[in-house]
């Protein structure tokens, strides 16, 4: 029987906001004629300004997507709803968000398949929770653990906008991850977990507890110093398989005719990705095929690698990364819970530190 003959189609929860003509509250991207990208909110009466005319947002409302219209001064836009990767590379932020390329990775590697019960930690920005959100889908869950009362808000608000709603799958919960993982997950009762944070190796027996036999741990991180003091925390713990670890790298072509050659600009290093399984309690997992080798490592190296006493050594400005002021994160944070209703989500102000909870 042909797809558009069956009735009994299940209607994913957003599935709907990505169909249809445009209309209130959609995220639409218009490229202009020099190959300009805008992303625009639309709103009934709403104008659209450049230095070279107007596009009134009534022009879009109700076309069709993928609709070319004029501005005032004849300049024409092309219309077309953002694709996941434009969307998470537009939205408001306040932490750094996984690349379009990880956050692939992450589902591939880390096996991410509908009706998953994966945990995340670090939710950051909301970029990571949408991919595991589409890869679970209605049936799985992902419950997500922020320590930054702003960042949940923008990652609320960021995945309101993407969905039209907040899913009845998502959860999402203030605090810390090591404590709070393990007071509302039974042992072994998770399928995934995956950590973007700055020091994944204090989470270890967290993991451990809640992650069932033979489930996969994802770990991103953005330094080799944070890859190599985890890999060996993991490997010391005994618990897990031999972890393995890598980093993609993405590389555009030009192609027009025969002038086939690379882009001179890529995405290279983000991050380090790594991942390792759970082992079943009380086996003894096979080790990698290692040399062992005597090797004396500096002092300074040692202590820079064990640096625990540091409260500054693992914190985005130690590690070199740039830091977010306190009001720029709540502009995001407004921007995000505004874009989220915009797109007909009932979403708490930003800063009432709300948590996303079953019933929700």
């Amino acid at each position: 029987m042909k797809g558009a003959e069956r009735k009994d189609w299940i209607v994913a929860v957003g599935a709907e906001h990505r169909r249809g003509p445009f209309k209130v509250g959609d995220r639409v991207q218009v490229t202009d004629e020099r190959r300009r990208v805008h992303t625009l909110t639309l709103k009934e009466g709403g104008e659209f300004h450049t230095h070279v005319g107007v596009l009134f947002h009534d022009q879009l409302i109700g076309q069709p997507e993928g609709s070319v219209v004029e501005n005032t001064e004849g300049v024409r836009y092309q219309a077309l709803r953002p694709l996941l990767k434009d969307f998470v590379l537009s939205m408001p932020r306040g932490a750094t968000v996984v690349y379009p390329k990880d956050a692939g990775q992450i589902v591939t590697m880390g096996d991410i398949y509908p009706g998953a019960r994966v945990v995340e930690a670090g939710v950051g920005s909301g970029a990571l929770t949408i991919s595991l959100l589409r890869a679970v889908g209605d049936t799985g869950m992902v419950h997500s653990f922020e320590r930054r009362e702003e960042f949940a808000d923008i990652a609320r608000g960021n995945i309101a906008a993407m969905f039209g709603e907040v899913p009845p799958s998502f959860r999402l919960s203030l605090g810390d991850f090591q404590e709070r993982v393990v007071e509302e997950h039974e042992p072994g009762s998770v399928d995934r977990v995956v950590l973007d944070m700055l020091s994944p190796w204090e989470c270890i027996d967290a993991v451990a507890t809640v992650l069932a036999p033979g489930g996969v741990w994802v770990n991103y991180v953005a330094t080799v110093t944070q890859l190599s003091r985890v890999i060996e925390a993991i490997r010391e713990d005994g618990r897990f398989t031999e972890p393995e670890a890598f980093e993609s790298m993405v590389r555009g072509w030009h192609v027009e005719g025969l002038a086939v050659r690379p882009d001179h600009r890529m995405v290279a290093h983000t991050g380090f990705l790594m991942t390792v399984r759970r082992l079943a309690d009380g086996a003894v997992g096979i080790p990698g095929a290692r040399r062992v080798k005597e090797v004396n490592f500096p002092a300074e190296d040692v202590s820079a690698w064990t640096a625990d006493h540091d409260p500054e050594a693992w914190t985005h400005e130690g590690l070199g990364e740039r830091g977010l002021s306190a009001k720029k994160l709540r502009r995001s944070a407004r921007d995000a819970v505004a874009m989220g209703r915009a797109a007909g989500a009932e979403l708490p102000d930003a800063g009432s530190g709300a948590e996303v909870t079953k019933s929700e």
